[in-house]
């Protein structure tokens, strides 16, 4: 049943998160195409910088559990059951989001986004291990 439901809803989880990457929060378009290739400086310098741990906790954890459910792509692409390939397409695939972002300017490159999404997502992976091998145990 949980298959059967991951495959329906994940396109649209899909595109609700393009969506909040491009659009979402109040994005504008910047003046400038900003890109961040310093690994965690933009991170530790926001939580430094900002007063409420909040929306820390919204940005930092907000960027690794939004990915989690990718985690778990082997359900509609049997081939993502395995760890390597899942992250090297994950990351194709981030890297090409980031990258428009920069190119449109309705975002920015952020090597921290791509860190903490694919953490997202192997998080995602290994609870969507557990639960196949609970399940066939």
């Amino acid at each position: 049943m949980f298959q059967k439901f991951y495959k329906i809803t994940i396109p649209f989880y899909t595109i609700f998160l393009l969506y909040l990457m491009f659009f979402g929060f109040g994005r504008g378009q910047y003046d400038i195409n900003i890109v961040r290739l310093s690994p965690l400086i933009s991170t530790f310098s926001f939580v430094k910088e900002t007063i409420l741990w909040k929306t820390v906790l919204i940005n930092v954890f907000g960027n690794i559990i939004m990915f989690t459910p990718f985690g778990f792509l082997g359900i509609v692409f049997p081939k993502l059951n395995d760890f390597k390939t899942l992250i090297i397409n994950f990351l194709s695939a981030i890297i090409i989001i980031e990258s428009l972002q920069y190119f449109t300017r309705l975002g920015v490159f952020d090597i921290d986004d791509v860190i903490l999404n694919t953490i997202g997502v192997a998080i995602g992976f290994w609870f969507y291990r557990i639960l196949v091998l609970r399940a066939s145990a």
